[in-house]
């Protein structure tokens, strides 16, 4: 179901509610003024038949000429009169008769809502011959009913138009919301295939607009995020093939050349005239010189270290590696034992991470004291990396793939990574994963 259907029907709905009690009102003041209005003309017509005939109509009364003028009374327009002589008969004395155009008369389901009960008054008269008559005057509401129909006819009508006006009027603003919304769906549309350079509009509907600048806000981070992702996969994949080339070339250098002046000294050492010790001796400084080549690159590839002793020895293992190198560089590693019994997807992560932090260290931050902090607590566990070297700008925070790069090993993990640096103040990275 539609939310301009669900709107149309609860505005119908509320219209037909409105009427209907509009309606119950209109007919109740109808009625009310009906009432009032007969009454008033009732009680007129008994207080001027008191002041005409103050002893109770037994004085003798010229008929003819007194009840043509009660009779032409604007007040009498809602009253019936009529004389009744001795003999029964009814004479009619109303001055004109009640006339309503078919188009203004009320129909008769109005009438019986308005009309109610009136009381009739009666007076006996002696005429002056001596004749008895009894005047009888009765309500005759016809008139004020039809003034009071046009009066309701007229509020019914502006309810009409009112709720039609506020059925139109609504429509209209939902016809331009709706096409806020088509064009916001049409958006995010777009950014599902991927396509985040498209924006969506400016709208004059505030709310729409506001959504629409957070959604083009949300395209120009994820365009981003998805072109640091690139040139992220483009730096590793280069990496890798450095790396690949590097393995390449050391295998063919050192490995190559090694394996064969040891085949050649074992095709000499078949000579019986050979110096057996001396070959032997050249081999044995040959395979030394492979084994340490060789540690070398499974080092570079992946420390065994790592999945014999654990994270810490590891740490320690690769702080004491550059600590031989840069002597002018303290170094100090606080590290929970509890961190050796981390997955070992974690335990890799983490130290490409650290790996990467002195890296950086060494090579960029100038730095005299550098501490690395590794603690578990409530179930997550904190690193920390912090220096006292030069610090760093956002531009040379963007400059670079490190940070990029640990940033992503860190939400591989579902942890957060953060960076608190300013020049000459050093460089502070913390992170937080959750512990499995």
């Amino acid at each position: 179901m539609s939310l301009r259907y669900q709107i149309n029907v609860r505005i119908i709905l509320a219209s037909f509610i409105i009427l209907v009690l509009g309606g119950m009102v209109a007919v109740w003041q109808a009625r009310a003024a009906v009432s009032k209005e007969i009454d008033s003309s009732l009680n007129l017509a008994r207080q001027l038949i008191q002041l005409n005939f103050p002893h109770g109509g037994q004085s003798a009364v010229d008929i003819s000429a007194w009840l043509p003028r009660f009779v032409s009374l604007e007040q009498t327009r809602h009253l019936q009169i009529q004389l009744q002589k001795a003999s029964g008969e009814v004479v009619n004395f109303t001055a004109e008769p009640k006339r309503v155009a078919a188009s203004q008369a009320p129909p008769h389901w109005f009438i019986n809502l308005v009309s109610t009960q009136y009381p009739e008054v009666e007076q006996q008269l002696t005429t002056a011959d001596g004749q008895r008559l009894t005047l009888i005057i009765q309500a005759d509401p016809i008139d004020e009913i039809s003034e009071a129909w046009q009066e309701s006819r007229a509020f019914f009508v502006s309810l009409w138009v009112m709720a039609l006006l506020t059925f139109g009027a609504v429509n209209l603003v939902f016809n331009k919301a709706f096409r806020a919304i088509a064009a916001i769906v049409d958006g995010l549309k777009a950014i599902e295939q991927g396509s985040y350079q498209q924006k969506l509009p400016d709208f004059a509907i505030q709310e729409y607009d506001h959504i629409a600048k957070a959604i083009n806000h949300l395209t120009t981070v994820l365009d981003t995020a998805q072109q640091e992702n690139s040139a992220l996969t483009l730096h590793s994949l280069q990496i890798q093939e450095e790396e690949r080339q590097h393995l390449s070339q050391e295998l063919h250098d050192e490995l190559g050349q090694s394996l064969t002046a040891i085949k050649v000294m074992a095709v000499t050492a078949k000579n019986p005239q050979a110096d057996t010790a001396q070959i032997t001796d050249a081999i044995i400084s040959i395979c030394d010189h492979l084994i340490t080549v060789v540690r070398s690159m499974m080092r570079h590839l992946h420390p065994l270290v790592l999945t014999e002793l654990g994270l810490k020895a590891t740490l320690e293992d690769l702080l004491n590696h550059w600590a031989s190198r840069q002597p002018d560089l303290t170094l100090i590693l606080h590290c929970n034992d509890a961190v050796d019994h981390l997955p070992p997807k974690m335990d890799i992560q983490l130290f490409r991470v650290v790996q990467e932090c002195l890296t950086n260290i060494v090579r960029h931050a100038q730095a005299s004291e550098a501490t690395i902090r590794l603690d578990i607590l409530n179930g997550h566990l904190y690193l920390e990396v912090a220096d006292n070297g030069r610090g760093s700008t956002v531009a040379d925070l963007k400059a670079g793939f490190g940070l990029s790069g640990m940033r992503e090993r860190i939400k591989s993990l579902g942890g957060d990574f953060a960076i608190d640096t300013a020049p000459q103040q050093g460089l502070r990275i913390s992170a937080t994963v959750p512990l499995p």
